[in-house]
């Protein structure tokens, strides 16, 4: 077996903060409407998905959300990648 280096995201909860505000937007929703639907306090939600708050959130909410979302878990965990510039 080879060792093989993984590229671990080593800012994964604000990438993941990054995709739920932004597929959340996409599906028209409000954080108030998303954190119904996942029956947590919109305050949460807010923290979630605020840069400024270091705020952690378990599995099971992240799996709420993306059920909520209609969005596989591993989408909300990818990065996105930055498109490269062609000179």
């Amino acid at each position: 077996m080879r060792n093989k280096e993984i590229d671990f995201d080593t800012d994964i909860y604000n990438t993941i903060r990054k995709n739920i505000r932004k597929y959340r937007l996409e599906k028209g929703i409000t954080s108030a409407e998303l954190a119904e639907m996942v029956d947590l306090s919109h305050d949460f939600i807010r923290q979630i998905q605020s840069e400024k708050v270091a705020y952690n959130f378990s599995v099971e909410t992240l799996y709420r959300i993306s059920k909520a979302l209609d969005v596989p878990i591993d989408v909300l965990v990818t990065k996105e990648e930055k498109e490269k510039i062609v000179s």
